[in-house]
């Protein structure tokens, strides 16, 4: 671990390469390229290039429209926008029939920092995660966002990708395969499920841990549906001590993921680990992390509570 990179950065770079090689690719944006960096899209491709303006649910609409003509839709906006506002069209016109529309939002959780509570989307894994057949995948750092945008891009049907604005630790190289989840470190005591930002700050709470002698497993849950519960069920029942930790509410998202696998199926004890049915609020990313428990000390204090 060594560089510090936004997930967003790989969005914009990613499409380029996959375009030169597959003419079906498509973006779509609301009046934000320069923010989620599809404007690196546009310089390369302006022909394949639509700015929507201020208008999600347009957004989306002509990205199902598009999709039914053989298109690749990439479909792009902040993830309040796209998850909150134009979620009715994402649902009926896109996920409803099935089309091939890949909504990749940046800005997600609340990391977005001073942008403040209305533009931090800690709902939308919740509200992506509910729709039928929808893909929902949140990268753990640049990497991997690079290998997901990959991923969706081949896959055929509707995908949500989470990207964030604040730039966060470039993890060592891993495998990549929609619906499976990575083992990052192996462990006995406890099995901690993380996801996106959130991946690399319970890797370093399990070095912290480590050293007072505790055995902590971390799995990086990028595929948050479908979720790989081959792997959740078979941690759960190794270390009977599951956390799992989140940039997004502990109401609906990787924490009840997880439980609805494991609910009847294995005893074990159970923590959530997320922003606690709150909004979150303007200030620097760094100390919106220490406000809702999410910073490194707050994790690290949260699993050894746990064992």
């Amino acid at each position: 671990m060594a560089d510090k990179k936004a997930t967003r950065a790989a969005y914009g770079e990613t499409l380029v390469k996959l375009a030169q090689t597959n003419d079906k690719i498509v973006v779509l944006d609301a009046d934000l390229a320069e923010a989620t960096t599809s404007k690196k899209f546009k310089e390369a491709y302006p022909d394949r290039f639509f700015d929507c303006g201020i208008a999600e649910c347009n957004l989306v609409g002509m990205s199902a429209g598009l999709s039914t003509m053989g298109y690749i839709p990439f479909c792009s906006t902040f993830a309040i926008f796209g998850t909150g506002r134009a979620y009715e069209i994402y649902r009926n016109a896109v996920c409803y029939p099935k089309f091939n529309v890949k909504l990749c939002c940046t800005h997600a959780g609340i990391t977005v920092g001073e942008d403040g509570g209305s533009h931090q989307a800690i709902e939308d894994i919740a509200l992506m995660r509910v729709i039928p057949g929808n893909t929902v995948v949140v990268p753990a750092d640049y990497n991997e966002a690079v290998k997901a945008i990959e991923a969706v891009s081949k896959m055929q049907g509707p995908a949500y990708v989470r990207l964030g604005r604040a730039p966060g630790e470039v993890l060592d190289d891993m495998p990549f395969e929609l619906g499976k989840a990575n083992v990052l470190r192996d462990g006995a005591d406890v099995a901690v499920f993380a996801c996106g930002y959130m991946v690399a700050e319970v890797l370093h709470a399990a070095e912290t841990l480590a050293a007072e002698g505790k055995s902590v497993a971390v799995i990086n849950v990028h595929t948050i549906k479908p979720i790989d519960e081959q792997t959740v069920m078979q941690y759960a029942q190794k270390c009977k001590n599951v956390v799992t930790v989140e940039e997004h509410s502990v109401i609906g998202g990787l924490g009840d993921a997880v439980a609805e696998v494991l609910m009847g199926k294995v005893d074990c004890k159970f923590k959530r680990i997320g922003v606690n049915d709150q909004f979150g609020q303007s200030g620097k990313y760094q100390d919106l992390l220490v406000e809702y428990g999410l910073d490194e000390k707050s994790v690290t204090d949260a699993i050894r509570a746990v064992l």
